[in-house]
């Protein structure tokens, strides 16, 4: 029997594109959403859906709401230092993306769903009070609080193979100590936005529970395939509730941003890992985001891969 999971997939997604010639723009869905079709794997559709205000303020200050909000109503000037521009709507369409995560979360924990996949979200540079790296709001950290407040998730475990460092994730939870982080990048040291470096490991009673893995320019899916028995102890050591798997492409050779060299098969081999793990521990629980990947036809590639490993038979799981 195969896995029940959902894709999100409608125009309000669409509208999380920023303006030419910015990279982030709504023709990496578009040739995803193609991609999934021909490979006809079956999956379940889900519409976008906007996030309430109060739902994007469980994880967001006001202020940073506010400001969002102002500057799409004017449509100009930027919501960071220079790399995520506002533009008319862009309000509306950040709420789209947390909306669509949330959404996710809600069918997943009624059990509508086994796993779904967000390719817009993942948005892990936002923090609390601040847009970044192309990330209006956080919708990784909007989830959390949701899990947590609305069902009473604790111990959640978040996988980000994204080539970037996913900051805004690590650093709100830095203290959590049931919110362990594995997050496999490019080193800081050469890519935005240079955070991520292995003595961060948490803070206070979180210390132990994050587990950054740099990687040299050049990393490729040996790189990935030595890191796999870290994150499987890791996996027993939180022995989590939920999982939530950003599993950005820009890590793909070729893309124009990051300098790593993965093909398809590290999204795989992390994905086995985790689709199993969800399976073993949290009732096959698991969201997947798209995260990061400015060559259309590597985030097509890249997402395809994870979406047909969370869709495979259970049967199949328990045979590896």
């Amino acid at each position: 029997m195969t896995c029940k999971t959902g894709i999100v997939k409608g125009e309000g997604l669409l509208s999380y594109s920023f303006p030419p010639p910015h990279p982030f723009n709504s023709d990496r869905v578009r040739r995803f959403w193609a991609q999934l079709k021909t490979e006809g794997v079956r999956v379940d559709l889900i519409s976008p859906l906007k996030a309430e205000r109060e739902v994007i303020e469980l994880f967001h200050r006001k202020e940073h709401v506010d400001f969002v909000k102002m500057a799409s109503d004017h449509g100009y000037g930027f919501l960071d230092q220079g790399d995520t521009p506002a533009y008319r709507g862009v309000y509306e369409a950040a709420q789209f993306v947390v909306g669509s995560s949330v959404q996710s979360v809600e069918k997943i924990m009624a059990s509508e769903l086994d796993h779904s996949f967000n390719p817009v979200g993942g948005l892990h540079h936002a923090t609390r009070d601040s847009s970044a790296g192309f990330c209006v709001f956080n919708d990784v950290g909007v989830a959390i609080e949701v899990l947590r407040k609305n069902y009473g998730v604790r111990r959640i475990l978040y996988a980000d193979i994204d080539a970037h460092h996913g900051d805004g994730v690590f650093y709100s939870y830095e203290s959590d100590p049931d919110l362990f982080i594995f997050d496999l990048h490019e080193d800081g040291r050469y890519l935005y936005p240079g955070t991520g470096f292995r003595s961060e490991t948490g803070k206070g009673a979180a210390e132990g529970t994050k587990f950054n893995m740099p990687l040299p320019p050049g990393a490729d899916d040996e790189n990935v395939s030595e890191n796999l028995s870290k994150l499987e102890a890791i996996v027993d050591k939180c022995r989590p509730e939920f999982i939530i798997f950003q599993c950005g492409a820009d890590s793909l050779a070729g893309d124009p941003i990051a300098g790593l060299n993965y093909s398809t098969n590290s999204h795989s081999m992390v994905g086995e890992v985790l689709h199993r793990a969800a399976h073993r521990y949290c009732s096959g629980r698991l969201l997947a985001l798209g995260g990061g990947g400015y060559d259309p036809e590597n985030c097509a590639r890249a997402w395809c891969a994870v979406v047909r490993i969370l869709a495979q038979s259970r049967e199949n799981l328990t045979k590896k």
